[in-house]
């Protein structure tokens, strides 16, 4: 049966829109808590796999590239067949291959099985937003919007803990495993509630089918990219790490070209290059992938150092990350607000106390000797980055989306969803190899305070690329729009 959208007053709403969207937020939770739940691991999985530093990258990276590149075909499946089952399938495989990770017996079979969840994280996230636009209208909408940012920020604050608690509970050899595991049951009980309690609601008119040659293209464009990235520096960067990178940028001009030729068949493209001819939407691009790279990096270089440089426990590198944390829930409280009241100086401000908060913390880490560096010692730069990272996140996308025509806003923020993925996937890359490529470890059997030394030059250097990064993020904040006053669609 198919049930109606929602009422158009918030009083209408029904109390099963709000069961509904509980099962919804439970779901965007698991995923949200698997980005930053598994950096605490990263040191235990090397030690307990063997595994290579580029592999310790690409369980990072091949989460957020297949998430990614998920986004856009999963939210035009949903439009076709009902987002409900989308959201089902989706969840279902994500639990499944979370039990995959946990079971994994090498480090490669873990890089498939993150890759695997993170296609299936890309896969049901559409639907959350959109059944959110279905079920509420009104202010009725903006509430649950809220409860839905606030469910993402505390998520992300409590991965780094949760992960750090369950190691130190189950061992440094094994633990790691048990990061993954936790999702079962809750996965499992998300699974069942969204087959009972989602209402099933397919959109009215047609939905065109998926760009597949597109998807195609621009899938194998960037892992030709991001390949060479991050296992370039492990290799030696060999002549096919080069060819690689010629590669993949040939590859995306050819997805460009055929995106316009789609287009001129009068296919419905994966990215529509209309989009393209407002400037300040291209700003706004690069601005998310840009900022996404830098500051998705800041914990995987820091928890590496934390542990595998000072040989702190991975709890002890969890609680590094709470004043970032924190912070952004502060800042991400307070953004609507500020961004109805001072519209495009919210974004400013939040680039502008990240970029602050990143070149603080790579000072700390360059002038403050390694035996003085304790999780006191970066509280205060990671606790004003973690405040402007909220007050950025939670409007940018609706000041991107204001550069185009109002006809393209969902299509639009798809390709913004799409390019925040992808930019965590390449800042890892990016700063993974600076991290590992700048570590020069003395020959022998190193002492540990030669190791700290090592790492802490290592962390230095990685810590200053994503400062950079954040810089140009401030910088390319000034090419949006100075007001955005319409809502942002569902991808």
């Amino acid at each position: 049966m198919t049930s109606s959208p929602a009422p158009t007053t918030p009083d209408a709403t029904p109390r099963s829109s709000w069961i509904a969207l509980a099962v919804l937020i439970l779901g965007v939770s698991m995923a949200l808590l698997d980005t930053t739940i598994v950096n605490v691991a990263l040191p235990t999985i090397r030690t307990s796999l063997d595994a290579s530093e580029g592999t310790l990258s690409w369980i990072i990276s091949g989460y957020a590239l297949a998430y990614g590149l998920a986004l856009i075909p999963a939210g035009r499946v949903g439009d076709r067949v009902g987002h409900k089952w989308v959201f089902v399938v989706g969840l279902a495989g994500f639990t499944l291959a979370s039990l995959w990770c946990g079971l994994a017996s090498g480090s490669t079979e873990l890089v498939v099985a993150r890759v695997v969840q993170g296609l299936c994280g890309g896969i049901f996230f559409p639907a959350v937003t959109a059944l959110i636009q279905l079920m509420f209208a009104g202010r009725t909408r903006g509430k649950a919007f809220a409860v839905m940012g606030a469910a993402i920020g505390f998520s992300t604050a409590l991965g780094p803990i949760v992960g750090g608690l369950l190691i130190e509970a189950f061992g440094e050899a094994e633990g790691w495993r048990s990061i993954f595991f936790v999702n079962l049951p809750f996965g499992v009980l998300a699974v069942v509630a969204a087959a009972a309690l989602l209402p099933r609601i397919v959109v009215g008119g047609t939905a065109r089918g998926v760009d597949g040659v597109g998807l195609l293209l621009v899938t194998v464009a960037l892992v030709a990219v991001l390949v060479p990235l991050i296992e370039g520096e492990d290799a030696g960067w060999p002549w096919w790490t080069w060819t690689s990178l010629v590669g993949g940028l040939l590859l995306l001009v050819a997805f460009a070209a055929w995106e316009r030729r789609f287009v001129a068949r009068g296919g419905n493209p994966l990215v529509p290059p209309r989009l393209f001819s407002h400037p300040a939407f291209t700003g706004g691009v690069i601005l998310a992938l840009v900022y996404f790279a830098a500051f998705t990096s800041i914990f995987f270089t820091v928890s590496i150092f934390w542990q595998s440089g000072l040989g702190h426990s991975a709890l002890a590198a969890g609680i590094v990350s709470v004043p970032f944390a924190l912070g952004s829930i502060v800042g991400a409280s307070q953004s609507e607000r500020l961004a109805h009241r001072l519209g495009r100086l919210v974004l400013v401000i939040g680039t502008g106390m990240v970029a602050i908060g990143l070149v603080s913390l790579w000072l700390v880490l360059w002038l403050v000797p390694v035996g003085d560096l304790t999780h006191w010692t970066l509280a205060a730069p990671l606790l004003v980055g973690g405040v402007g990272s909220g007050l950025f996140i939670a409007p940018n996308a609706q000041f991107i989306v204001a550069t185009v025509d109002r006809a393209d806003a969902g299509a639009a923020s798809g390709v913004i969803g799409t390019m925040q993925r992808i930019g965590s996937a390449a800042g890892i890359a990016v700063i993974g190899s600076v991290l590992f490529g700048s570590l020069s470890l003395p020959p022998g059997r190193p002492t540990p305070e030669a190791v700290a030394e090592s790492f802490a030059h290592a962390a230095t250097m990685a810590m200053g690329t994503s400062a950079a990064l954040s810089v140009a993020a401030f910088l390319l904040v000034f090419a949006l729009p100075r007001r955005a006053d319409r809502p942002v669609p569902p991808a």
